[in-house]
């Protein structure tokens, strides 16, 4: 692991006021600033407040920052220069480094691969793509062509459902939820996808079989999603990671039926209670 994000989805960005964003970015610019890169997610409906939110990241320690789309995109679509106008100024009005959040390629937040490599050519702060294409022919198709186009840009998988399989391309990484669950087998998993040279396909196809039950009881198959995201808490719950799975509302709790699943996929992925003593 390189760097920590937060505020992202999976950290329940949506449900925080923007001091509790703030606060969640000096917190682990405080316990973890020192050794690890951290990454604020931004979500907002409109350039100005997103620069805003973006200023008050980098002051409470980010090192940069998670672009999302507005989320008025999501229904509405957007103008094809959109994309590109919303990233440059607020790269230019925060003065920060980027990660492009991609959107899945079946919605209207979906940037074109032309524009990504627009983005990357022209916008000195673009640093990495976070590839949440989530259709599999765009998706390869559009790795490789951005490696073609601008190999200095790092571009890494949110595939967090199908995580292994969207390694295949050969990404620089991951920057998914999943991970803070799961660390213990999705970072050795990494290090196979990573060094093909050193490892068999065996080894590769082991490591997603145990991926696989966990994933399968967080996300069912489908995208992350506020539910998910409230399996995903409770399976740190019942890790002994998180005192609570409590989720703010509009996310419900999660029903008998859904805890048990949770927990079936924690015994048939062989992840234990964690004694979380050492590290206090």
């Amino acid at each position: 692991m390189d760097g920590l994000v937060c505020n992202g989805h999976t950290g329940e960005i949506t449900g925080l006021t923007r001091a509790e964003r703030k606060r969640v970015v000096e917190i682990c610019a405080e316990e973890c600033g020192d050794v690890m890169t951290i990454i604020s997610g931004v979500n907002c409906e409109n350039t100005a407040e997103s620069i805003e939110m973006a200023k008050e990241a980098k002051e409470a320690g980010a090192d940069g920052i998670l672009l999302m789309p507005p989320h008025m995109w999501l229904r509405f679509g957007m103008n094809p220069d959109a994309p590109f106008e919303y990233v440059k100024d607020v790269a230019e009005g925060a003065d920060i480094d980027i990660i492009i959040h991609l959107y899945p390629a079946t919605s209207k937040a979906f940037y074109p691969v032309e524009t990504l490599i627009k983005m990357c050519k022209e916008i000195d702060h673009v640093k990495c793509i976070k590839m949440g294409t989530r259709v599999t022919s765009i998706y390869e198709h559009d790795v490789r062509l951005l490696r073609q186009e601008c190999p200095d840009i790092s571009l890494i998988t949110c595939h967090d459902e199908t995580l292994c399989v969207s390694w295949f391309p050969g990404m620089d990484g991951a920057l998914i939820g999943f991970a803070g669950c799961v660390p213990e087998i999705i970072c050795p998993a990494r290090e196979v996808f990573a060094n093909p040279d050193k490892h068999t396909l065996k080894e590769a196809q082991d490591w997603s079989d145990r991926i696989y039950h966990i994933s399968q009881a967080i996300y069912g198959g489908g995208q992350p999603s506020g539910e998910a995201h409230a399996r995903l808490k409770e399976a740190l719950y019942q890790r002994g990671i998180f005192s609570n799975a409590l989720m703010r509302k509009p996310v419900l709790p999660l029903n008998q039926e859904e805890k048990d699943w949770v927990s079936l996929g924690l015994e048939r992925s062989q992840l234990p209670k964690v004694d979380m003593e050492q590290y206090k």
